[in-house]
């Protein structure tokens, strides 16, 4: 009777987690799964400065305007807007259709329309002091944020800026409700975003629900999002996430490493065979700029010097690096640092493979200072490890040793940002399309911490040629100012452009709508999953 009992029991459990597996397994095309390697440090739209915080900001919020896959701009929270003659007033008109995540601020279980009252909230909290936003200079050119009713927002700049509409288009630039003023954003990040917080548990996983009060549908008249999650782990290993990848426990990588790029593509580029029947590659041009970040305000150090900064861009081939360290992907960043695929791209070539050359500016140097063993350090990643090695090879064959410290990426960008390191492997992502998002790296008023320019660049003329590119409204003519400004960095070698990224997604096959776009934006309102038989 009592082994009965047992195998009673036993049978119970055993239908028990039947059901359960059965039933995970039928939500399973419901929810959306991806890894940050990166982990996340906020959900404050404010703090959304780099790839690990804007994309689930992307998801949890919206903005005036939106960015489609062909860079294109679209309405979104403001249905329609104008623009004064001079180009100096942008008046907004806002949907009525716009509601905030359901949460108590609002009164139980309620939410509130968007009102105009929100978005000038949203944009001048970026300037507060008190907050120190990374985004605050998004708003440097504006002059006054107002709301002349409810529906209407009304932005004045002090000068002529084409480009401000992409700039609105950023994640720094969502609406939250004037209530974020005393809530955490760790615990409340209330947006009008597909998807709501559901919950965060530290390093381990960040959980979205779908939002349905959501204002967007697709062609067809259906509401959007698909699906009804978003779940993002932590897994901190580029090789643990794709072993979780091969497993089908995520939904898609997006980049190319070391670790699994050999596993993953041939010499080619393209996929390799055995996965054709379980994965697709998405690629696509990639408005990102690989390169070495030179310090400059660090007088004491080699790189001080134009020959030695020169001599490291002439003194490696980068077409080579290409072809055995990426597999192919990407393009050599010989033509300067704004990137192909944008207006202001150089035809020029400024820095080819010249090692005699290299030799030449390294010896200029030794005579003109003594230092007959110059020796410079570059910081990076474990990531781009690879990559870094293969210069220090390269480097040390013209007579520069490389010494190389590897560190993890949140202690690489606060360092970077404190300018405690001489040289630092770095990426630059467009935030919206226009060469002057590059070129701002390099403007004098931007000096990190306070803003984009890690290098300490300082140029009286290229000052002078970025401010008056601000207020030029043609496009053709802005151009003329951009590919000048951009011969001056390369000339005075501030950076070492590596390559022109290209856009690397691998997802898995009933993975649907997903997309890719030139910034790498992820964008989730669209897809959805089959059922997997």
């Amino acid at each position: 009777m009592f082994h009965f009992k047992k195998l009673l029991i036993l049978g119970i459990l055993l239908i028990l987690s039947s059901c359960q597996e059965t039933t995970n397994a039928n939500k399973d095309h419901l929810v959306f799964r991806y890894n940050e390697h990166a982990n996340i440090t906020s959900l404050d739209p404010a703090f959304a400065k780099d790839q690990r915080n804007i994309w689930p900001c992307n998801q949890l919020y919206n903005s005036l305007v939106q960015l489609d896959d062909s860079l294109n701009i679209q309405p979104d929270i403001a249905k329609s807007w104008q623009i004064s003659n001079d180009a100096k007033v942008y008046i907004f008109t806002l949907r009525k259709d716009v509601s905030f995540h359901k949460h108590q601020i609002f009164g139980k279980d309620s939410t509130r329309q968007v009102r105009a009252k929100d978005v000038v909230f949203s944009l001048n909290r970026l300037t507060d002091k008190n907050l120190a936003s990374p985004g605050s200079w998004v708003m440097q050119n504006v002059k006054e944020i107002s709301a002349p009713s409810d529906s209407i927002v009304k932005i004045e700049l002090k000068n002529a800026f084409p480009g401000f509409l992409g700039l609105l288009s950023m994640q720094y630039c969502s609406v939250v409700p004037t209530e974020m003023k005393d809530l955490d954003f760790r615990k409340n990040p209330i947006g009008t975003g597909p998807f709501k917080f559901k919950r965060w548990e530290a390093n381990e996983k960040l959980v979205f629900r779908k939002n349905n009060l959501y204002f967007e549908k697709d062609s067809t008249g259906q509401q959007l999002p698909y699906l009804e999650a978003v779940a993002i782990t932590f897994l901190p290993d580029k090789q643990s996430e794709f072993l979780q990848f091969a497993q089908g426990n995520i939904d898609f990588l997006s980049g190319l490493d070391p670790s699994y790029k050999d596993e993953l593509l041939g010499i080619n580029g393209k996929l390799n065979k055995k996965y054709n029947a379980r994965i697709d590659m998405l690629s696509a041009s990639y408005l990102n700029t690989e390169y070495l970040g030179i310090y400059l305000d660090k007088k004491t150090s080699p790189t001080a010097s134009k020959n030695i900064r020169q001599a490291i861009n002439y003194g490696f081939d980068r077409k080579k690096m290409i072809e055995y360290m990426r597999n192919g992907i990407g393009t050599p960043a010989t033509h300067g640092f704004i990137p192909k695929g944008l207006p202001g791209f150089s035809t020029k070539q400024y820095y080819t493979y010249k090692p005699k050359k290299a030799k030449q500016l390294i010896t200029e140097y030794i005579q003109k200072t003594g230092n007959a063993n110059p020796q410079i350090t570059i910081s990076t990643n474990s990531s781009y490890l690879d990559l870094v090695e293969y210069m220090q090879r390269e480097l040390q064959n013209i007579g520069l040793s490389v010494n190389i410290d590897v560190m993890p990426p949140s202690t690489l960008r606060q360092q970077r940002s404190a300018g405690k390191l001489e040289l630092f492997r770095a990426s630059w992502i467009a935030d919206y399309p226009d060469a002057q998002n590059y070129l701002s790296l390099f403007y004098s008023k931007n000096f990190a911490p306070n803003g984009p320019n890690y290098t300490h660049f300082k140029n009286a003329v290229f000052d002078s040629l970025y401010e008056k590119s601000l207020e030029i409204a043609s496009a053709k003519e802005r151009q003329k100012y951009y590919k000048k400004m951009d011969s001056i960095v390369m000339t005075e070698a501030a950076v070492v452009p590596l390559y022109y990224d290209q856009v690397i997604r691998f997802k898995q096959k009933n993975i649907k709508n997903l997309g890719i776009n030139p910034i790498n934006l992820l964008d989730l309102k669209h897809v959805w999953k089959e059922k997997k038989e």
